[in-house]
């Protein structure tokens, strides 16, 4: 897995990522594994399904009490916009319509947002994308906790209040750390999710953009599901930097648990992401792996050896300039994923 030198902080990496050898290896191995890349455009259904759900949920509760509002927004709310937001996350490597169509990907985002009560759809996608080419580096990958993160969260309360407050710090670190000029779907994402803020506020009360936005703090902070925040990266046995889940909430979270695989191969959808582990289980049985994403949580707090530190870094090689843009990215994407397909 390379070669690490732990600091006070950080664990320091001087090898590459090892996601694109494995890949590498994997097909040469195993080709038939291009059969599995594509789309899954059977999860528009569940999208829909979810932000329907949310919708008629939010204007039932119109004129509930605050405690109960609060307690369905964690329960019920909180569930459904954490899936939203992991929705987002395979339409971000447009694995819902494909690559030959991003703006159905897009549009199908835009509608997977709206329970959100903010926008996130494309902002996410803008990047999300370097985690994946720049993955562990200390300027690009924005996943990365910062210094200051390390200083103020590196005690066990701390790590709690790292854990209730992770939707801010999720959402503004890449602004902070590396701003990116706005794109102008940003923009109508923005206006998208005022308007429908704002039919719901002028229709069901201002109850029902409440229930939007607590579902997605509650959903995001110390929640069952957000234990993926935690699992994926943070170190809890040295010399490994990405890890798997294998348990129950994969059914509802777009398998993102299989997420050793996810990043060997992020242009297979997750619907497709457990068939990699079959077709070469020699790869993943022998790698640390979760069954339970509260218990990660819970050892995360209270396992001294593991903070906001406990993350594997490696130098930034190239300059900005060097950089591949988005679009260059997906359309290797796109080109790998046909070529496959053309040599079967």
């Amino acid at each position: 897995m390379g070669q690490y030198i732990t600091t006070h902080d950080f664990y320091h990496s001087y090898t590459d990522e090892p996601h694109a050898t494995r890949r590498k290896e994997m097909l040469k191995k195993y080709p038939e594994i291009k059969q599995l890349m594509g789309h899954n455009w059977r999860m528009a259904i569940q999208v829909v399904i979810s932000v329907f759900i949310q919708i008629i949920v939010a204007i039932l509760l119109r004129d509930s009490s605050w405690l109960k509002l609060i307690f369905i927004g964690y329960i019920v709310g909180g569930t459904i916009n954490h899936t939203l937001s992991l929705a987002l996350h395979e339409l971000t490597h447009n694995l819902a319509f494909g690559h030959a169509r991003p703006y159905c990907n897009r549009l199908l985002g835009f509608f997977a947002n709206l329970p959100l009560g903010v926008p996130a759809s494309i902002t996410f996608k803008k990047y999300h994308l370097d985690h994946h080419r720049f993955q562990g580096d200390e300027m690009y990958d924005t996943d990365i906790p910062t210094y200051l993160e390390v200083y103020l969260f590196s005690s066990r309360i701390g790590k709690f209040f790292f854990l209730l407050i992770m939707p801010f710090i999720y959402t503004l670190r890449p602004v902070f750390i590396f701003p990116k000029p706005i794109h102008i779907l940003e923009i109508i994402n923005l206006i998208i999710i005022l308007i429908f803020d704002g039919i719901m506020f002028y229709f069901f009360g201002y109850k029902t953009t409440a229930y939007f936005i607590l579902s997605t703090i509650l959903g995001l902070s110390i929640h069952p599901i957000s234990g993926h925040f935690i699992a994926e990266h943070y170190v809890f046995k040295q010399g490994y930097e990405t890890y798997s889940y294998y348990g129950p909430l994969n059914a509802i979270t777009y398998n993102v648990g299989y997420h050793n695989e996810h990043h060997d191969f992020p242009y297979i959808p997750g619907r497709n992401l457990p068939k990699i582990r079959k077709i070469a289980p020699e790869y993943y049985d022998n790698l640390p792996c979760y069954t339970s994403w509260t218990k990660v949580l819970y050892d995360f707090v209270m396992n001294d050896n593991v903070g906001p530190w406990a993350r594997v870094v490696r130098s930034t090689k190239s300059g900005r300039d060097g950089v591949v843009s988005q679009q260059e990215y997906e359309l290797k994407l796109k080109t790998i994923v046909k070529e496959a397909h053309k040599r079967d």
